[in-house]
């Protein structure tokens, strides 16, 4: 078998291990579904490469609208040097600080993405989250998570009101090259189709309530456009990423250049 079928089998391994999930993912859609039904928008964090996760949400063909994802520039992949995004993760204080003043409160739900689930910011965003009333589902690993301490304090399926096991290796890695070496992290890919098949579910109860579905359309399609105007100009006060949004053909602005 070649290296790309062993990691190939893995993925498929973790993503069937991932069904057994459903009835979790059915309360956190509900959760969810609540929250859009009363005209909340859902929280979604993650740190480094989990913030992809959560950035993969954010107005995406096919995703809710209703999605509010929280994108500190120090935890980004973009920042330079990168590993400047491993100390602000271990930082105390720093948590809490991002979300001390995002008025959360009962009716909220936050997800919080980590694999290992075990640093500082993670875990002083589920506890703050917490304190304020809102609803802390975990996305993390649990075979992972167990086998390490918290940096400090507890980890994050600790403090969480639901916790959603992302299947996987310790450490991450899943294919073994030679004694020491292994390869092929399974987390992004997972982590993806856990919280896509999580939105997808939120988004079909609310179907079946009768609520109206913000879902996007693709922008690349003949009558996206016009479908996902209504729903930049329904959210833009309430989605942190759209504040002041709007499809335009022109003029554009000049880029902003991360490093």
């Amino acid at each position: 078998m070649s290296e790309y079928d062993a990691y190939l089998d893995q993925v498929a391994a973790a993503l069937d291990a991932a069904r057994a999930q459903g009835p979790t993912i059915d309360t956190a859609a509900t959760w969810m579904a609540d929250a859009i039904a009363g005209g909340r928008v859902v929280t979604v964090f993650g740190a480094s490469h989990a913030g992809l996760l959560a950035q993969d949400l954010m107005y995406r063909a096919g995703g809710l609208a209703a999605i509010d994802a929280v994108l500190p520039r120090q935890l980004m992949l973009d920042t330079r040097p990168v590993t400047d995004t491993t100390a602000w993760e271990r930082r105390p204080g720093f948590g809490a600080e991002l979300f001390a003043g995002r008025g959360l409160g009962p009716g909220d739900v936050v997800i919080l993405i980590s694999v290992s689930g075990r640093n500082p910011v993670i875990v002083e965003a589920a506890t703050t989250c917490a304190a304020a009333g809102a609803r802390v589902i975990a996305v993390t690993s649990l075979e992972y998570s167990r086998s390490v301490t918290g940096r400090g304090g507890p980890r994050l399926f600790e403090v969480a009101d639901l916790v959603i096991d992302l299947p996987g290796r310790v450490g991450d890695a899943s294919v073994q090259l030679a004694a020491d070496c292994w390869a092929g992290p399974t987390s992004s890919a997972v982590g993806a189709a856990v919280l896509h098949g999580l939105c997808v579910t939120a988004a079909a109860q609310l179907v079946r309530r009768g609520v109206e579905t913000p879902v996007f359309q693709s922008a690349n399609t003949d009558d996206g456009d016009a479908a996902n105007a209504r729903l930049l100009a329904r959210y833009r006060d309430r989605v942190g990423y759209l504040e002041g949004s709007a499809i335009t053909t022109g003029p554009f602005p000049e880029p902003v250049r991360s490093w």
